[in-house]
């Protein structure tokens, strides 16, 4: 069949290391270090250099169409790390937050370091119900809400323009944080999604945080936290930002010259072009050979939510999966209980067309039996 691999693994929430800009990368490290700023291998201001976060505001201002000012950016290393400081400021061990259902399995697992109680809210077609959120908040008082607003991981959804606004209203009503994970929110493969939940920073209590893992390189952990001045306030007061002297300064300058020189937006642009090629070769792939499995394409982001037929475990079928060359994350990994049995996750980003093709033909051979 022409492949060697053991496993085509579609669990691999990642780019694939043909689409790591390492010339890119060069180009502006070699520009940032000829500039002679030794400032760049210093500590850092608590917020991050303030002329990365200009770039960066103006960078944000122009993919999100809407005016973003370096006042309300702080700089974090990476999204998962951002949440770890948002749950070392925000919360106490005992807290309950909410979260969707399903959510991001491994934010579980910083939730669980953080000895947080977590509520899952259900989610359909539009995003987050308010309606059940609201009927949580009859029996909880949530120190905060984790939302990944646009081309959800893991299901793909993206919450409404109206589910947005509804949202907002229940958080002014009950003075409650919400918190965006909105790392896919460029990631459109055609239509944009409705604005980030960062448009909202200055009217309800809500924090984005976004990373340049998905939209560039993973291995930069580089990221942001976008908010109220009093909110980014209480992060920026952390013992580890402040021993450490803000984070990543000399990898933010040389993002600073990735999005001045114009190359910010050129990678992200490739990447969006990839990604939505990928999503419609796996797509196309599943609908030919795994019909009785139902699935609604994504129109961006990283992820397949896909449902097995009746009665089929998706955890009982991965060890034969992964025995016929082919493995995904079950969809129980996603939720605080013991939901989705017969869903998984498939991730279209790791792999080009070849693979993918060949990782369903896998998956169908392995589901004939």
């Amino acid at each position: 069949m022409g492949f060697h691999a053991d496993i085509i693994d579609f669990g691999k929430g990642q780019p694939s290391l043909s689409l790591l800009p390492v010339a890119a990368w060069r180009t502006a490290t070699g520009d940032c270090l000829a500039r002679g700023d030794a400032g760049l291998l210093q500590y850092g201001a608590d917020e991050g250099d303030v002329g990365f976060r200009d770039s960066l505001a103006q960078f944000l201002s122009r993919r999100y169409a809407m005016p973003v000012t370096a006042t309300e950016l702080v700089v974090s290393a990476g999204a998962s790390q951002a949440l770890d400081l948002v749950c070392t400021r925000f919360t106490r061990p005992g807290d309950t937050i909410f979260v969707e259902e399903p959510t991001y399995f491994l934010a579980l697992d910083i939730f669980r370091d953080h000895g947080l109680r977590v509520v899952g809210i259900p989610i359909d077609e539009d995003g987050i119900r308010v309606d059940a959120l609201q009927d949580a908040l009859v029996h909880h008082r949530p120190a905060l809400l984790y939302t990944i607003p646009s081309f959800q991981n893991p299901s793909g959804t993206t919450m409404s323009a109206a589910r947005r606004e509804q949202l907002m209203a229940v958080s002014r009503t009950h003075d409650l944080l919400i918190v965006a994970d909105e790392v896919y929110q460029l990631l459109e493969f055609d239509t944009a999604p409705p604005s980030p939940l960062a448009t909202y920073a200055h009217s309800a209590r809500v924090l984005s945080l976004g990373s340049f893992s998905k939209i560039c390189a993973p291995g930069l952990r580089l990221g942001w936290m976008q908010g109220a001045p009093g909110v980014l306030h209480t992060l920026t007061q952390s013992g580890v930002v402040q021993s450490g002297g803000g984070l990543n300064p000399f990898v933010s300058g040389a993002m600073c010259r990735m999005i001045d020189l114009g190359l910010a937006d050129t990678v992200l642009d490739a990447l969006r072009g990839v990604y939505a090629e990928r999503s419609a070769v796996l797509c196309r792939a599943m609908r030919e050979l795994l019909p009785a499995v139902t699935f609604v394409e994504p129109t961006g982001g990283y992820f397949v939510w896909a449902q097995l037929p009746a009665a089929q475990s998706a955890a009982e079928l991965l060890p034969m999966a992964k025995a016929g060359g082919v493995a995904f994350h079950p969809g129980a990994r996603f939720s605080r209980g013991d939901g989705f049995a017969q869903q998984m996750r498939l991730s279209f980003a790791y792999y080009d067309v070849p693979e993918l093709e060949e990782g369903v033909r896998r998956l169908a051979q392995v589901l004939a039996g």
